[in-house]
């Protein structure tokens, strides 16, 4: 058995990684899952007022049906449904019983605001704020 670690390609040649013989990895195994836990951090969960939204459906009294699809006309990213996305291409960032419902969108970070009134809805996107 090798001493030494050994990199690996596969049949066309591009390379895979490196072999690392099992009496290092016992002496490597903590620092490596330490730089690799820096190098991809867990996500954190996504922080959503949908206990604002649920309080808007349930109050909903606008003489058209809930509407769950989101558009960005900055980047083009669209849903029907943001709610059954997953993972998430909108985030839900503001609700309330007044019909402003907010979005941030998850490729261009642009705000999507849509304004419910009794007989439209108004959209309106503004760029990522710096």
């Amino acid at each position: 058995m090798t001493t030494v670690p050994t990199h690996v390609y596969d049949s066309s040649g591009k390379f895979l990684g490196v072999f690392i013989p099992s009496q290092f990895w016992d002496q490597l195994d903590k620092n490596v899952k330490q730089v690799l836990r820096t190098a991809n951090p867990v996500p954190k969960p996504i922080k959503e007022p949908l206990d604002d939204w649920e309080t808007l459906k349930q109050i909903w009294d606008f003489p058209y049906p809930v509407d769950t699809d989101v558009q960005c006309s900055l980047c083009g990213n669209m849903t029907d449904n943001w709610e059954g996305d997953e993972p998430r291409k909108f985030i839900l960032k503001a609700a309330n019983i007044g019909g402003l419902v907010s979005f941030e969108c998850c490729r261009c970070h642009a705000r999507i605001r849509k304004n419910h009134f009794k007989d439209a809805i108004e959209v309106a996107c503004t760029p990522q704020s710096t």
